[in-house]
C-alpha cells in the first residue's frame, strides 16, 4: 500500500490550518471588537464558502490562480511559478475551505468574555499587544481551540475545490479523498475502503479528543468554583 496520500493529507491539512488559525485570528479579533460601515458584508463573504459548492470555490480559485487567472498569470510571468496542479493549490482550497470554521469559532470566543476586562488592564498601563496574550488570548483559547481541531478536519476532508485547482497527480496532489473518489472510479474496492476507515479514525479522533478536553476543563473549572 502506497501511503503518499496520508502523508499529503497531512502535510496539506497541517500548513492549512496554521494558516488559518493565525488569519483568522487576526480578523476575528478586528472584526468581533469593532463596528464599521459594511461589516455584514465582510463577515459574508468570509463565511460564503461554508455554503456554496466546493466546486463552485474551485472555479472561483481556478479563475485566480490558473494560467491565465489574476494572480496566476502573475506568478507565471514574474516567477515562473505556477500553482494549479501542485500541492500548494491544495493547501489554498483547504485554507478556503474551512477558514470559516476558524473564523466563526475564533469569533464567537472573542465576544464570549467581558470586554471590561481588557479595558481594566488597558487603564492600569498595559499595551494592546500584552492585553491580547495575557488576557484575551487565554479566556478565547477554548473557543480558538475548537475552530483549530474543526478546521484540521475539514482540510483533511476537502475535495471538491482540491480537484478543481490541484488536480489529480499520483504521489504529487493525490490526497486521501482523492485516492478514495479515483480507487472508486477505477474498481479497486479494497484501496477505497482502507483509506475510507482511515480518513474516519482520523475524523473521529480529532472530535473525541477535542470533546473529551472540553469536557475535562468544564470538570476542573467547577472543582475550582467548588473549592471558592
Amino acid at each position: 500500500m502506497n501511503y503518499t496520500p496520508l502523508l499529503l493529507s497531512l502535510k496539506i491539512a497541517s500548513i492549512a490550518t496554521i494558516i488559518v488559525f493565525i488569519v483568522g485570528i487576526f480578523l476575528a479579533r478586528i472584526i468581533a471588537r469593532n463596528s464599521f460601515p459594511g461589516k455584514n458584508v465582510v463577515e459574508s463573504i468570509i463565511l460564503l464558502p461554508m455554503v456554496l459548492p466546493p466546486t463552485v470555490v474551485g472555479f472561483g480559485l481556478l479563475y485566480l490562480f490558473g494560467k491565465n487567472g489574476i494572480i496566476g498569470s502573475l506568478l507565471l510571468e514574474w516567477f515562473n511559478f505556477q500553482i494549479v496542479f501542485t500541492w500548494i493549490g491544495a493547501v489554498i482550497a483547504s485554507v478556503v475551505v474551512s477558514f470559516p470554521l476558524m473564523y466563526q469559532s475564533a469569533s464567537a470566543a472573542f465576544q464570549n468574555f467581558d470586554l471590561n476586562i481588557e479595558n481594566a488592564a488597558l487603564t492600569m498601563g498595559a499595551s494592546k499587544w500584552k492585553v491580547f496574550w495575557t488576557i484575551s488570548f487565554p479566556l478565547a483559547f477554548p473557543g480558538l481551540l475548537a475552530g483549530t481541531v474543526l478546521t484540521f478536519a475539514r482540510a483533511l476532508g476537502e475535495f471538491g475545490a482540491t480537484l478543481m485547482i490541484a488536480g489529480y497527480i499520483p504521489n504529487k496532489t493525490e490526497t486521501i479523498p482523492l485516492a478514495i473518489y479515483f480507487a472508486v472510479e477505477s474498481g479497486n474496492m479494497e484501496a477505497a475502503t482502507f483509506w475510507v476507515v482511515i480518513i474516519v479514525l482520523l475524523g473521529f479522533s480529532s472530535i473525541m479528543w477535542l470533546n473529551w478536553w472540553t469536557k475535562r476543563n468544564i470538570l476542573r473549572f467547577s472543582e475550582i468554583n467548588d473549592k471558592r
